[in-house]
């Protein structure tokens, strides 16, 4: 259920007519053959010299309604329960920047750096899979994901998925899969089109193979206020609502069955800095706006990016409040479920195994308010409330339900001091034990045997690789 909304009932029809005339005067640019040729025969006009695409209002109008169908909407449903953020850890993250846990150098994403990453992740949660942690910037881009592969097959006791960014990576990827025993060993990830309205040859090359797998297609759509829409909220619900619109025509043009999805990232720019937040309470409105513009006149719901991305650029206890505080807020506005980092600062930019284990205590404690609730005798504990009574000469400190539910019922943050923010020098301590954590962690890494030969064929798929993509 929506606890705050945006828009009025009456709004939705002028924003609707400004998604309607974006499409028809503005359309999109398409560098892809196909796609272009898919909506041609859609109804759409194209110019296939200048890889321009309109739509006609009757088009887009048509489609809207038709998608409409498919999630309709459900003015009466029940609120849902609020659910509590997993354990966040070593997943596809694919951060370009790594920060060193002792030295505090920040640098360049490198293979070394993956590999103490994926030791953290297996010794924390390798029974659960540790995924493509860090962009390799220490090879050439076009083989990295098989890189990145190669170090998840030898290091981590469940390699997840390489992310592919570009479609003649992934057969290479899907012949390494096969040799670890996966038969679709690469993860598509996000699709993240050029802002405003550009769909971009390689991007959309990706989105082709995605579209005919049959795997959900949509856009996740990462636009600024003031630089790719208009600076105005309303501009930017318009301009945000054509891009997911055509993209999701460009999806049905390839495959009519394609399962269609999205999600919302809003960012505003700094006008003194030139820095972009995705995280500013200017920069979640705008999301906030547009998700709900879509869910009224399309009827799908576009999550928004919660916890993640923040602004801060070091760990700290600035950076996990950030992050809850932008969760905690597009929970209230659309009814998501909480979300907490996983050790992301800098936009998603940069990733700081301090900042992990930091964020895994915020997760530890957003479960407390997703608990259930169950008013059983035990749980009332209407015998210790008579026995203490006035608490004149006993509490419930010195009873034996609190000594032996405490743990069960309070949170316990092992690094983060529940008694409050007591300045610099307390902040920079509870840092230190956590880079010491990190340490002690990966200290206690073994290594997986048993996959030389598996190895051994990755290494050759990744030659063969190299000839052919560079």
């Amino acid at each position: 259920m929506f606890a705050r909304q945006v828009l009025t009932d009456d709004q939705v029809e002028p924003l609707a007519e400004g998604v309607l005339t974006t499409l028809e005067q503005v359309g999109v640019l398409c560098q892809n053959e196909e796609i272009m040729r898919g909506l041609d025969a859609m109804g759409a006009r194209v110019d296939f010299a200048a890889e321009r695409v309109h739509f006609t209002r009757e088009l887009t109008a048509e489609f809207v309604a038709s998608i409409r169908g498919e999630f309709p909407p459900t003015p009466g449903e029940p609120e849902r329960p609020l659910g509590a953020p997993g354990l966040p850890g070593i997943g596809t993250q694919v951060a370009q920047l790594y920060l060193d846990p002792r030295s505090g150098e920040l640098r360049q994403s490198n293979q070394p750096d993956m590999i103490a990453l994926v030791k953290l992740g297996e010794v924390l949660h390798g029974a659960g899979g540790v995924g493509h942690v860090l962009s390799l910037t220490d090879c050439p881009p076009m083989i990295e994901p098989l890189v990145a592969g190669l170090l998840l097959a030898e290091w981590a006791s469940v390699p997840q998925a390489p992310f592919a960014w570009h479609v003649e990576q992934i057969p290479w990827l899907q012949e390494m899969g096969e040799i670890l025993g996966h038969e679709r060993w690469f993860s598509w990830g996000a699709v993240c089109f050029a802002h405003p309205l550009r769909l971009d040859r390689d991007t959309a090359g990706k989105y082709v193979a995605r579209a005919k797998a049959g795997e959900p297609c949509g856009l996740t759509a990462m636009p600024v206020a003031g630089v790719s829409t208009p600076v105005t909220v309303e501009g930017f619900v318009v301009v945000s609502s054509a891009e997911f619109v055509a993209t999701w025509m460009a999806a049905r043009a390839i495959n009519p069955t394609v399962p269609l999805r999205g999600s919302m990232w809003p960012g505003t720019v700094d006008m003194g800095t030139g820095a972009v937040s995705y995280s500013a309470w200017d920069s979640m409105y705008y999301g906030f706006a547009t998700v709900e513009f879509i869910r009224r006149w399309v009827g799908y719901v576009v999550p928004m990016g919660a916890g993640e991305y923040c602004d801060a650029r070091v760990p700290s206890l600035y950076a996990s409040l950030e992050k809850a505080y932008k969760s905690m807020t597009v929970s209230a506005f659309t009814g998501q479920p909480l979300a907490a980092g996983s050790g992301m600062l800098d936009e998603g930019k940069l990733m700081s195994p301090v900042q992990l284990l930091l964020d895994r205590e915020y997760a530890a404690g957003a479960a407390h308010l997703c608990r259930s609730f169950d008013p059983t005798p035990e749980n009332i504990a209407l015998d210790d409330i008579v026995e203490v009574g006035l608490g004149i000469s006993l509490n419930h400190l010195e009873t034996m339900r609190t000594a032996r539910r405490f743990r069960d019922s309070v949170w316990l943050p092992r690094f983060m001091d529940r008694s409050g923010y007591a300045g610099h020098a307390r902040e920079d301590e509870l840092l230190a034990r956590t880079a010491d954590e990190v340490e002690h962690l990966t200290t206690s890494y073994v290594k997986p045997e048993g996959r030389e030969d598996q190895l051994a064929a990755m290494r050759d798929v990744l030659e063969r690789a190299k000839q052919a993509l560079l």
